[in-house]
């Protein structure tokens, strides 16, 4: 068994530790985490996933449950600059100590079990086990690529959001919105929510949600916003808001999240949600910085699903935009 005293130490092991640095498939996960009890989070759960806006998704729901006092655990990748961003509890990046604890924890039962682990795999494990000791609330889970053979999968969501459909990991997900639907809807469950962040959802996506049983709800379509002026509005089943505050993050996405709230099992006040919209932020997600009287805005559009989308914010963007800059 391995035995590291540090962050570092322990993530340059990991990286370094099995054969493949994507291996798909979920035997391996779920066998280590059965043998450490880290199959249930005992709390209830939403899982996101999708193309484009699974960040600025995740950053709303957790600043949502933050604002309304829940203890709220939030599982992302990757990160910008420290590990540390991937694990947070309470909007809060856990310490290099607890992520040393839990990287060990999780090393002492995979020896045991003779498993070889991804870094992905090891390090959701290890963001499961921080999640179990903290007792949670809720736990906000941000799928790392596709979604049916991730190693987020392996938990049950009580909510599964699939943001939206583009061509991005063709190598690993296929090369048409249709292959990769179908991945990325193997974060659904039988008889419980499903969210679609656009109107106009890939054929296998609804048709593996009706074989389930899953309760698909698409925008537009079963919930949909709008904006006046400043505020904007929000219609779903069973939540209608209206004068919400013009979020920092893209409305279509903080819109998503409002339609995921609406299952989860978990009360919120209609304070709470315009303290979270006024409030939700992510780094190079329509970040908004200032140089001198200019402003910069800064998004990783990485695909071109994702590039198209902030093109589109820019389009209702008020003044001129001067430059579009990309490396």
């Amino acid at each position: 068994m391995t035995v590291l005293s540090t962050l570092s130490q322990w993530l340059h092991h990991l990286e370094n530790q099995h054969h493949k640095a994507i291996d798909m498939g979920l035997a391996r996960v779920q066998a280590v985490a059965h043998a450490a009890n880290l199959l249930n989070l005992d709390c209830p759960v939403i899982t996101v996933g999708g193309t484009n806006g699974k960040g600025s998704t995740v950053a709303t729901l957790t600043a949502i449950y933050c604002a309304a006092g829940y203890k709220v655990g939030t599982y992302t990748s990757p990160h910008i600059i420290d590990f540390n961003e991937r694990i947070v509890l309470n909007n809060q990046p856990v310490n290099d100590e607890l992520l040393v604890q839990a990287f060990q924890a999780i090393e002492a039962v995979r020896a045991q079990t003779q498993i070889s682990l991804t870094y992905f795999e090891f390090t959701t494990l290890a963001a499961f086990w921080i999640f179990k000791q903290a007792k949670l609330d809720i736990a906000i889970l941000e799928v790392g690529l596709g979604g049916r053979l991730d190693a987020v999968n392996i938990i049950d969501a009580d909510v599964a959001v699939v943001t939206s459909i583009g061509l991005d990991h063709t190598d690993w997900l296929g090369d048409t919105r249709e292959a990769i639907s179908f991945e990325k809807a193997g974060i659904f469950r039988g008889q419980r929510p499903a969210i679609y962040g656009e109107s106009n959802p890939p054929q296998p996506l609804v048709d593996h949600a009706q074989q389930i049983g899953a309760k698909l709800h698409i925008k537009h379509h079963d919930f949909s916003f709008e904006q006046q002026g400043q505020t904007w509005s929000f219609r779903g089943e069973k939540l209608t808001l209206t004068d919400l505050p013009k979020p920092h993050l893209a409305m279509d996405n903080v819109a998503t999240a409002l339609a995921a709230i609406q299952y989860a099992p978990l009360p919120v006040s209609e304070q709470a949600i315009k303290v979270g919209v006024s409030q939700a932020q992510l780094a190079g997600r329509a970040e908004r910085l200032q140089y001198k009287n200019i402003e910069i805005i800064a998004d990783v559009a990485h695909n071109p699903h994702g590039a198209s989308f902030f093109m589109q914010q820019l389009a209702v963007n008020q003044g001129r935009t001067l430059a579009v800059f990309a490396m």
